[in-house]
């Protein structure tokens, strides 16, 4: 089969947000306890943080981190994580029936993230707490003294702010799970009056506004247009949330659901402008898609696990090549509303549903996703050029027309480098796969890279056997680049320019 994309120089989508690679880390399972933290391993740093894990993390180059959830946040007095670690409260975190020692708190988060290379998207309790939670937490955190939050900061050890600038207001409200669960009007009021508490104490900071946790809950677009029509002149972004899976394992429809976020994504798009219109505001809203990933392989496993138990292991989904194939689609989708999509954050970072994986007192490996992630984090940066993607399709039980190629290119203009990344969803063909430039005089081919040939249910449990092997050989002309794209394949293909 033939396949290719054209670009051009002039034609771009928009400028890419760092931020587009964020992720998530959250008080539940071994994400902070035997996760990032460990303070008996053999690798562990002096604040017990696991050195091993810090590596990988550096490896993804994750620019922003959302702290500390997540349903886990709607329960949260985060007084509870500061002052002396030993004077800290154990408590019932009910939303994961767990115990939180609370031994991991804001001051260590905050040094984490700093060795992590990542600023932190901290989320505000709007379910069983509201605008003085969120406005002292603020201050804590931000303000820069003499006054009793932020001399409380200084007395427990940080003389200087903190400095936050991305702050969610509370996690998830729509849903009925969530502690303090509201509906669109309950919630969309008091994220109004607390973004505006929040903002006098600091004008500089973004407040990201929850969106539906999913497009398939019964109040999706209802609930978007309450909750703006309240909070839209004072907040910035709307968050999405979505999770895929394979329960059927029907390959062709699951890696055909990236067209699914693509579609949620207009759609809400379509909402915000509608309320900008409707207002007549200047404002443009744009959006937070802080929960993404594929998550369903440990669904049952977690109805085995008993209640209150100290870091259990919750939602440890063990990834294949699949899903990895998968993530590689979502982050071209990402990449193609680059426009609208500021800030994403891959759900999670280390252990739940995570590209991190680590055993207690023992190692730590990648998962299958993680390759897709780092790549495109490392190499998708600058601007996103609009693609003409042609491809033959195929039909699912879900879609009508799904392409067998998807594929975006980037051009960082600082490296002076194109790179393409594409998927062949094709299960037995080939491509013949076409890159047609544009206003780029291409100079040499960087690297190219591929993950295929391996079993779609493989994993990396066991050993790291799926990972990135050398691509094709590419033909480099003066105006295009061909090569083949295997079957089922994840492609990343570098060229330098002058």
């Amino acid at each position: 089969m033939k396949s290719s994309i054209a670009i051009s120089k002039n034609k771009i989508i928009s400028e890419i947000d760092p931020r587009l690679y964020g992720s998530f880390i959250e008080h539940m399972g071994r994400a902070v306890y035997e996760g990032i933290y460990e303070p008996k391993h053999p690798s562990a740093n002096e604040k017990g943080f696991r050195k091993d894990v810090l590596s990988l993390i550096k490896e993804l180059n994750v620019p922003l981190i959302r702290y500390p959830g997540g349903n886990f946040v709607s329960g949260y007095n985060w007084e509870d994580g500061i002052g002396p670690v030993e004077e800290r409260p154990r408590r019932l975190d009910l939303a994961w029936r767990t115990i939180e020692t609370n031994e991991v708190g804001l001051h260590e988060f905050m040094e984490w993230s700093k060795e992590a290379n990542a600023e932190v998207n901290m989320a505000v309790n709007l379910g069983t707490r509201g605008i003085d939670e969120a406005r002292n937490l603020l201050e804590y955190c931000n303000f820069e003294g003499g006054t009793y939050w932020s001399d409380l900061r200084k007395k427990n050890g940080a003389e200087k702010p903190f400095g936050i600038k991305t702050w969610s207001l509370g996690n998830e409200m729509d849903g009925p799970w969530q502690i303090g669960h509201k509906t669109a009007y309950e919630y969309g009021r008091l994220a109004e009056e607390t973004a505006k508490a929040m903002k006098l104490v600091d004008d500089n900071i973004e407040l990201v506004v929850c969106g539906s946790s999913t497009s398939k809950m019964p109040t999706f677009g209802s609930w978007e247009m309450t909750v703006l029509e309240h909070a839209y002149e004072h907040v910035d972004y709307l968050s999405l949330h979505c999770y895929y899976g394979n329960p059927e394992n029907d390959l062709e429809n699951y890696l055909a659901q990236s067209l699914d976020m693509d579609r949620f994504i207009k759609g809400v798009v379509a909402m915000c402008d509608a309320i900008k219109s409707k207002k007549g505001s200047d404002k443009k809203i744009n959006l937070s898609f802080d929960e993404w990933n594929v998550w369903y392989h440990s669904n049952e496993q977690d109805k085995e696990i008993k209640p209150w138990q100290v870091a259990p292991p919750l939602l440890e989904d063990i990834y294949n090549f699949e899903d990895a194939l998968l993530i590689g689609c979502l982050l071209i989708t990402l990449l193609k509303n680059a426009d609208r999509v500021k800030i994403a954050c891959l759900a999670q970072l280390v252990n739940v549903i995570a590209p991190i994986m680590t055993n207690k007192e023992g190692d730590v490996w990648k998962q299958t996703i993680f390759y897709p992630f780092m790549q495109v984090s490392n190499f998708g940066r600058g601007v996103v050029l609009e693609p003409e993607t042609k491809s033959d399709t195929y039909a699912t039980k879900d879609f009508d027309e799904v392409p067998f190629l998807e594929s975006i290119a980037t051009y960082d203009e600082y490296k002076k480098e194109m790179v393409v990344f594409a998927v062949n969803r094709s299960k037995n063909e080939h491509l013949d796969f076409s890159i047609n430039v544009e206003g780029f005089e291409m100079e040499e081919i960087v690297e190219t890279t591929q993950m295929s040939g391996y079993d779609i249910k493989e994993t990396n449990q066991e050993k790291e056997k799926v990972n990135l092997s050398k691509g094709n050989s590419i033909e480099l002309q003066t105006n295009s680049v061909k090569t083949k794209l295997k079957p089922l394949s994840w492609n990343v293909i570098r060229i330098s320019v002058k």
